[in-house]
C-alpha cells in the first residue's frame, strides 16, 4: 500500500509541474494571472513532497493531519475551478480532485493509526 500512496504523490507532483507549464502558455502575457497560477502550481507541488514525506513517516501523525487538511483543500479549490469553468468534468480539475481524494484517504489512515508503543 506505501508503494501506491507514493505512487499518488508523485502523480500530485507531476500535475503540478505540468500546471505550471501549462499556465505558461495560457498566461504568459498576463503577468498577474501567470503569478497566481505559478503559486498553485508550487502549492500543490509542496503539497505532493508532504505527502510524500509522509509515507516515509508512518507514525507521524501530525504530518499526516497536515496532508489530509492540505488534500481536502485542493479538492475544495479544484472543485471550485470546476465551478467557475461550468464543467466539473474537465480533465484537468477532474485528475487533481482525484489525485487529492487519494491522497487525503492514505492521510487519513495515517492520522487514524494508533501510534506504536515503544
Amino acid at each position: 500500500m506505501r508503494a501506491i500512496d507514493r505512487v499518488f504523490g508523485v502523480l500530485l507532483g507531476i500535475g503540478a509541474i505540468l500546471h505550471g507549464i501549462g499556465t505558461w502558455g495560457a498566461f504568459h502575457a498576463q503577468p498577474v494571472s501567470l503569478l497566481w497560477a505559478w503559486s498553485a502550481s508550487f502549492a500543490v507541488l509542496l503539497l505532493a513532497a508532504i505527502n510524500l514525506l509522509r509515507t516515509a513517516r508512518p507514525g507521524d501523525a501530525a504530518l499526516a493531519w497536515i496532508c489530509l487538511a492540505g488534500c481536502v483543500t485542493w479538492i475544495g479549490f479544484c472543485l471550485w475551478l470546476g465551478a467557475l469553468i461550468h464543467n466539473l468534468l474537465d480533465f484537468g480539475p477532474l485528475i487533481h480532485i482525484i489525485l487529492a481524494a487519494v491522497l487525503a484517504v492514505f492521510s487519513a489512515r495515517a492520522a487514524m493509526r494508533k501510534p506504536l508503543q515503544a
